[in-house]
């Protein structure tokens, strides 16, 4: 876990910053003696991570200051308590494959591309994992920073496909992406600290999950992971489910861009890393102190009408 990695020196020296990225509790330390120490912090703090482009030349915007910027929660202004510029902090970053028979024609590209993606976007203390689904989600790689590891997982996907026909083909799962997202979010990133972010390469069609596209964006909601969507679709397997798509994305402060041939999709990623180094971080205490577990509403503007923000929609306060 990377709040296990966070040296006692950064602890002492901005715990502010701590508390803001690591959530409501820091795991244990060792101490001088080998022993587990149990530290626990209670904090009713909400942070967001924003991109900022100018509406008409789609540029990043890096510039602002904190008084740039306004927060408000189920229409209530919020007092910004923390800010940064900062691009360099770490991220803990998931890749995930649509591996189903409607990428056929498209896995190859993507497999390249996705390689050249991590080597360009990962940087010290940075980690990641590769996941493939079709009708079932597989984890090739579990978190880490090994960069030869992560191309290799990226290469083992493979096409999936329900093979049977007629009545019995209806039976068969063939797309788990809701599923996948979930797993992802839910099983990996939700002890992880700091940004976190998933990147899916997909035609957003779902038939088979368990799960409903709303459970999908709870749980990256509820462990704050950004959802980035490269929309490849083939024609001739029905094209891609662009609504979903962006539902997922515009939840979560994600973006989800169509992706029709292999220069977009090199297009796309240099834009998904752009975003991923170019973030603001926003930090508030929330002026609903009630522990209710319930979901509240976020709205992140600039004081320039010019600029259009993007940060995730809303968040789910903590249960007593």
């Amino acid at each position: 876990m990377r709040s296990e990695r966070l040296s006692l020196k950064l602890f002492a020296g901005a715990l502010a910053v701590l508390l803001l990225f690591s959530g409501s509790s820091l795991r244990g330390r060792q101490n001088s003696e080998g022993s587990q120490q149990g530290i626990r912090v209670q904090v009713n703090l909400v942070n967001l991570f924003a991109t900022v482009r100018d509406k008409k030349t789609k540029q990043i915007i890096s510039h602002l200051e904190q008084n740039d910027f306004k927060i408000t929660e189920d229409g209530a202004e919020q007092k910004i308590s923390f800010f940064s510029r900062e691009s360099a902090l770490p991220i803990t970053l998931g890749l995930l494959i649509d591996t189903s028979g409607s990428e056929t024609n498209t896995l190859g590209a993507e497999q390249e591309a996705a390689v050249r993606f991590l080597s360009r976007v990962l940087r010290k203390g940075d980690l990641a994992m590769v996941v493939s689904f079709d009708t079932d989600s597989d984890l090739l790689a579990d978190l880490t920073d090994d960069q030869s590891r992560l191309d290799r997982a990226i290469n083992r996907a493979r096409i999936n496909a329900p093979s049977a026909q007629g009545p019995l083909a209806q039976q068969i799962p063939g797309t788990v992406f809701y599923d996948a997202v979930y797993a992802a979010c839910h099983d990996r990133l939700s002890e992880e600290a700091g940004r976190k972010a998933l990147v899916i390469l997909t035609d957003a069609q779902d038939e088979g999950s368990t799960l409903k596209i709303q459970d999908a964006i709870e749980a990256a909601q509820r462990t704050d992971t950004v959802v980035h969507i490269l929309l490849i679709a083939d024609p001739h397997f029905g094209g891609g489910n662009e609504s979903v798509a962006r539902k997922l994305t515009d939840e979560t402060g994600g973006r989800t861009i169509v992706v029709r041939n292999e220069k977009k999709l090199e297009e796309a990623f240099d834009q998904i890393s752009e975003e991923l180094r170019s973030q603001y971080t926003l930090g508030y205490y929330s002026s609903n102190t009630a522990r209710d577990g319930g979901y509240r509403k976020i709205k992140v503007d600039t004081m320039r009408k010019d600029l259009d923000v993007l940060t995730r929609r809303g968040y789910y306060a903590s249960k007593n």
